[in-house]
């Protein structure tokens, strides 16, 4: 109930109001690779409220999912057509549109939701 809540908060909103989130709670990993880095809210205003507090978490997620989608292709010198998504993330619309739209990739999403225990197993 919680879950399905917050990602309606998400939703009721049309963008993030101004409102930034960075998720560095243990510091910065790819590509940053910072340390020190500390999380963050910023761009409250009197009007923000949980909404866009929420929204700009789940954009956090998908600028660091494109962060480091692009830092592995550069490395790698590929290009990709598609990404794949399966655990709990997919069962959050919002988040893989907006993975997706950042990334301009297809976004994949698995049938089965947690396919690692699938995989091990074949």
């Amino acid at each position: 109930m919680i879950r399905q809540t917050v990602l309606s908060w998400a939703a009721s909103v049309p963008d993030n109001g101004g409102v930034y989130f960075v998720p560095a709670f243990a510091g910065l990993s790819a590509p940053y690779w910072s340390s020190d880095a500390r999380a963050a809210i910023v761009g409250l205003i009197a009007h923000s409220t949980k909404a866009h507090v929420v929204r700009a978490a789940l954009e956090s997620i998908a600028c660091q999912i494109y962060d480091t989608l692009t830092m592995m292709q550069n490395d790698a010198g590929v290009v990709l057509d598609a990404i794949q998504g399966d655990g709990g993330p997919p069962a959050n619309p919002l988040l893989m549109q907006l993975t997706a739209d950042l990334s301009g990739l297809e976004l994949v999403v698995a049938e089965v939701a947690d396919v690692s225990p699938l995989g091990a197993i074949l």
